[in-house]
This record gives C-alpha cells, sequence and structure tokens, in this order.
C-alpha cells in the first residue's frame, strides 16, 4: 500500500458566471484523513484544474463581449431624440462624430474626433462581419469622403442593418442601411470594440 501524505485539505471550488468547477480531497484508508497521494497527483490535478478555467475564461470572454456591446447599446439609446449641434457632444447636443466620441467615451474606448479620422483608424470590416456595437461609415454628398458616421444598433432577422446616428434635421434617430439615402452613400464599416 502507498504511503500517503496527510493534509488539512484540497477541497477548491472556483465559481465563475454560469460555472462551478468543484476538485475534492481523497482520504486514506488507514486514517480517515483528508490527504493526497503524492506531489505527481497534485500537479496532475493542478494541470487538468488550469486546463478546465481557461476553457471556462474563454466561455466567460465571450459573455463579457456580449455584454459589454449590449451596454454600449444601452449607453446610446439614452441619447434618442438629442438634438443636432454641429461640433457638439454632449447630451445637450452633438453632431454624428461627436456622438459616436461620447457613447464609446462612456465605455472606456477613446475615438478620434471627426468621423473621417474615426474611419481611418478603425478595424475595417466585410459587410458580411459586421455586429452590433460596430460603426457604418457615409459620404451623404457623394464621392469617396466620409463625413457621416452611425453605430449599428441591430441586425434584423433578414441581415437590415439598423443604425443609431445624429441627423441635421431630427436629432438621434436610428435608420437603415436599406434606406435608399443611407445605403448610395455608405462606404463601410469599421470595428473599435476589441472585445468583440
Amino acid at each position: 500500500m502507498p504511503k500517503y501524505r496527510s493534509i488539512l485539505s484540497i477541497n477548491l471550488i472556483v465559481i465563475f458566471i454560469g460555472a462551478t468547477l468543484s476538485i475534492s480531497s481523497c482520504k486514506s484508508a488507514d486514517t480517515g484523513k483528508k490527504t493526497i497521494p503524492d506531489r505527481s497527483f497534485a500537479y496532475v490535478k493542478r494541470v487538468a484544474l488550469a486546463d478546465g478555467l481557461s476553457k471556462i475564461r474563454s466561455n466567460n470572454t465571450q459573455e463579457e463581449k456580449r455584454e459589454y456591446v449590449l451596454e454600449l447599446i444601452r449607453d446610446a439609446r439614452k441619447y434618442l431624440g438629442a438634438p443636432y449641434v454641429y461640433g457638439g457632444n454632449t447630451s445637450k447636443g452633438m453632431d454624428c462624430s461627436g456622438l459616436m466620441c461620447l457613447i464609446f467615451s462612456e465605455n472606456d474606448i477613446k475615438l478620434p474626433r471627426r468621423s473621417i479620422e474615426q474611419f481611418e483608424n478603425g478595424k475595417p470590416l466585410k459587410n458580411s462581419e459586421i455586429k452590433v456595437g460596430d460603426m457604418v461609415f457615409f459620404a451623404p454628398g457623394g464621392g469617396k469622403t466620409v463625413s457621416h458616421v452611425g453605430l449599428v444598433h441591430h441586425i434584423a432577422p433578414d441581415g437590415e442593418i439598423n443604425f443609431l446616428h445624429t441627423s441635421s434635421s431630427k436629432g438621434v434617430i436610428i435608420s437603415s442601411l436599406n434606406e435608399k439615402y443611407w445605403n448610395k452613400a455608405y462606404l463601410g464599416a469599421k470595428r473599435y470594440i476589441t472585445k468583440k
């Protein structure tokens, strides 16, 4: 019979959002005390635990990303109806890029101030990669120079992209990329949320 080294306890409970992981100790048949057979067994347990935790953390990271985006959209929605003010970036009034700066700064992301700079610095996306929380850019006057930006608010089951932005006539509203005006002016999408 192998010799066992007695220990007080090796109970470990790790709780993450939506997951519980538990490792219990062994009991020696001779003494009834909690024991662990040897260091190699402890090492195997530690490796298994580390591997399990990394998988749990990976799942939680996905959940954290979703929650972060939801928080961003909640922050954006509170500005619906706020008036358009050229150069503004407060709840009293804002332009399109000022709105983006305000929303993202509330979520610890600093954006360049102008829409053209926001377009130049974000991560480029294919249309098929666009997700809620990404930014969409436009040239309403025609051409290829960005002069308007919005935040993807939701994507309908049929793929229709709806975005929150500041309209010079209506203030902060939600529009659809399927609207002829915006579809024609659309230049591309960028991502600033690296947590996605």
